[in-house]
């Protein structure tokens, strides 16, 4: 099974566009992102310095940007991709490319939300001075306690001996003279505290913006920052992508939840690195690629033949439900016939860590239940068909 992996902000280093930009119809491609954007991406890209491209305004743009290209390179009809990925995720902002590749939104909308993304999340950064500090190494609960003890947010929880922590320059000055047991803090170039309460304004800005966004649902199965749980259904992928900007990011469970659906190659898009590094630690025997530039799409074309698994892209995802997590299944009340409103639990999934309940997308009647009570369930296996709403069952 292949994976398309997308990266989050502080993947982008100077210039790292500038050999995409030699292919055809990618420079046109990004004028017209950057029309959209409204900045020039291209010299962002290619000329601006690192200190102009950390601004979190244009970061994230450029990072969005540069992973919708580089896809349309590596698979010039998105259709090609939606039946062969088997699951794609993004880190942080990395979620928005991954709910444009996937269908959920346009290219166009992603490029709206992103731009209005990283404004706003670098406005809320000037109201109190703020930061983000990797821990590396230690024992992770320990480390966990260690940043409570000091007010601290664990931001990105990376799973591969790799939290970073998020609060004031204070709380992390306050970390770094006193780091957990076994570790040591490193602290990072970046405007503010993402992913902490310190990003509500962001959110609100967001939020407001996500009510005039139309979805489709995912086309190829996603997993989610907030826990590793696979989504098909588009409006729930667009309410996590605003809810995450102050929320932490769960890179660690999206990693597991990799892991359990049986993923057996892994590529990252640009400006890539960053997740194949935690994938090397966290994913021992996973073939894995970082696709940064042009010279690596022959490798990529390898991959997607040798790990790609062919399927029918146009089954509409929304008549089946599937398992969001790895588990034990318990099933509902609900018999063959019987119909499903919106919303409903049909099912709960007993994990390790804890119960989720699984609801439907859309009203429907159940066809048929492809588990019994009580059978163990990976993430995205089909749990019951339901018709939709108004066919004939």
């Amino acid at each position: 099974m292949l994976a398309i992996t997308c990266p989050g902000q502080g993947s982008q280093t100077p210039g790292f566009l500038a050999p995409w930009l030699e292919l055809p119809g990618v420079s046109d491609r990004l004028h017209w992102l950057s029309a959209v954007a409204g900045m020039d991406l291209e010299a962002h890209g290619t000329t601006s310095d690192e200190e102009t491209i950390k601004d979190t305004a244009v970061a994230q743009p450029l990072i969005v940007a540069s992973g919708l290209l580089a896809l349309l390179s590596l698979f010039e009809h998105p259709a090609d991709g939606f039946r062969v990925v088997g699951a794609g995720a993004g880190h942080s902002v990395g979620e928005i490319t991954a709910a444009a590749a996937a269908g959920v939104i346009s290219a166009e909308q992603a490029m709206v939300l992103v731009r209005e993304r990283g404004r706003s999340m670098a406005a809320a950064a000037t109201t109190t001075p703020t930061g983000m500090s990797a821990v590396l190494g230690g024992d992770p609960d320990e480390v966990t306690r260690s940043l409570e003890s000091h007010g601290l947010t664990p931001a990105n929880v990376n799973g591969a001996g790799q939290i970073v922590a998020a609060g004031t320059l204070e709380q992390l000055a306050a970390l770094s003279d006193n780091p957990p047991a076994k570790a040591r803090v490193m602290p990072l170039k970046v405007a503010g505290a993402f992913h902490t309460e310190h990003m509500a304004p962001a959110v609100d800005e967001m939020a407001r913006l996500a009510r005039a966004v139309s979805t489709h649902d995912a086309r190829v199965p996603l997993v989610s920052n907030v826990d590793g749980e696979m989504l098909h259904s588009g409006q729930e992928v667009l309410r996590r992508i605003v809810r995450q900007v102050s929320n932490p990011v769960r890179w660690d469970l999206c990693m597991e939840t990799l892991r359990d659906l049986g993923v057996t190659g892994i590529i990252e898009i640009p400006p890539a690195g960053a997740l194949t590094g935690l994938a090397k630690r966290g994913l021992k025997g996973v073939e894995l690629l970082a696709l940064k530039t042009p010279d690596d799409l022959e490798a990529a074309h390898r991959m997607v033949r040798e790990h790609g698994t062919e399927r029918d892209a146009s089954q509409p995802t929304w008549r089946l439900v599937t398992a969001p997590v790895k588990g034990t299944v318990q099933i509902t009340a609900n018999e063959p016939g019987a119909t499903v409103p919106a919303g409903d639990v049909v099912a709960r999934i007993s994990s390790l860590r804890d119960t989720r309940e699984v609801l439907a997308d859309h009203t429907g009647t159940v066809v048929e239940w492809l588990v019994e009570d009580g059978d163990p369930v990976s993430p995205g296996q089909p749990l019951v068909r339901l018709h939709p709403e108004g066919s004939v069952a």
